[in-house]
């Protein structure tokens, strides 16, 4: 359902607008910015796999550096071209969590590490917020209030639930607080390392995005443009969509046209975006072959970081 919302969001947007918001982004695919798309998104994947890293190992299980950029480079492929955004983050976690003998441990550890980059990004919206056309305001309010409200909202669900388990500890108490355990271990005990990878994440989605606009021919000064890019992103970041697409052409349109730019050119830039998104997210097709290959060769064979089994968080092992 969430996915076709987000596709009749796009074909609305396909259907407002003349064929040429969408063939002007085609043709602004020049090969020096697919190499700009490639090198700007090679940071973006490997900051990214690096949180992923750290979250990870602080919450017990072993992930190496090379296992995690492949496999985050995979996962950005299959969020571009399946339904909702998130089926790649979904294979990554399961396959981890599988390989590590911990599929429970390794599924909330991809959450908390996506959590974490969702938090950076609702900062850096609340950052921006003062800087976006009047007309925008409420709509960027919302967008903010939305997700920390939802964040608020779990961890005040957590918070109860703890305490009113705490002396019978059934099943359900007992998952609750290795979750709490795990999140404290791999987001507070990290915080300083999460966030600042976070941030040059962050930075490097809305480099693209400056990249897009760019190729777009869009001249607005920087002041103007990462605000829209911000807004661009909190759109995408909504579950509502087809590999990123519908929300994020809707909300653009509007904060183009909002700030005085052109609803068209804000489709057209968002266009660009998305398609240097997926050739960003063209090596992990290069990690879908290379596997797929191995595995017809070798067979089946354990993951490559499968060991021991891991400690949980907060026991006796360190976390660290």
């Amino acid at each position: 359902m969430r996915a076709a919302v987000g596709g009749a969001v796009l074909l609305a947007v396909v259907w407002w607008f003349p064929a040429e918001a969408f063939t002007s982004a085609f043709a602004a695919l020049q090969p020096s910015v697919l190499l700009w798309a490639l090198c700007v998104g090679a940071v973006t994947t490997v900051a990214s796999a690096a949180r992923w890293t750290v979250v990870a190992r602080a919450v017990g299980l072993r992930l190496s550096g090379p296992r995690a950029v492949a496999d985050y480079y995979l996962a950005m492929l299959l969020n571009a071209v399946l339904p909702a955004g998130v089926l790649g983050d979904v294979h990554r976690a399961v396959s981890h969590g599988r390989d590590t003998g911990e599929l429970g441990r390794g599924v909330r550890a991809v959450v908390l590490e996506r959590v974490a980059g969702q938090m950076v990004l609702a900062a850096a919206a609340v950052l921006v917020l003062v800087t976006l056309p009047a007309a925008l305001l409420g709509p960027g309010l919302g967008a903010v209030a939305v997700p920390a409200g939802a964040v608020a909202a779990v961890l005040a669900a957590g918070a109860v639930g703890l305490r009113l388990g705490r002396k019978r500890r059934p099943r359900w108490w007992r998952a609750l607080r290795t979750s709490a355990l795990e999140a404290r271990a791999g987001l507070v005990g990290h915080a300083p390392a999460v966030v600042v990878l976070s941030a040059v994440a962050l930075a490097g989605h809305v480099g693209l995005f400056l990249v897009a606009a760019s190729a777009a021919g869009a001249t607005a000064p920087l002041t103007q443009l990462v605000p829209l890019a911000v807004v661009a992103l909190l759109a995408m970041s909504v579950p509502v969509n087809v590999g990123g697409w519908g929300p994020r052409e809707a909300a653009t349109a509007a904060a183009f046209a909002a700030a005085g730019l052109g609803a068209q050119a804000g489709v057209t830039v968002s266009v660009v975006y998305g398609l240097l998104a997926l050739v960003a997210a063209a090596p992990g097709l290069v990690v879908l072959v290379a596997r797929a290959l191995g595995t017809r060769r070798a067979g089946p064979t354990a993951g490559s970081d499968r060991g021991p089994r891991s400690a949980p968080a907060g026991g006796r092992r360190s976390a660290g």
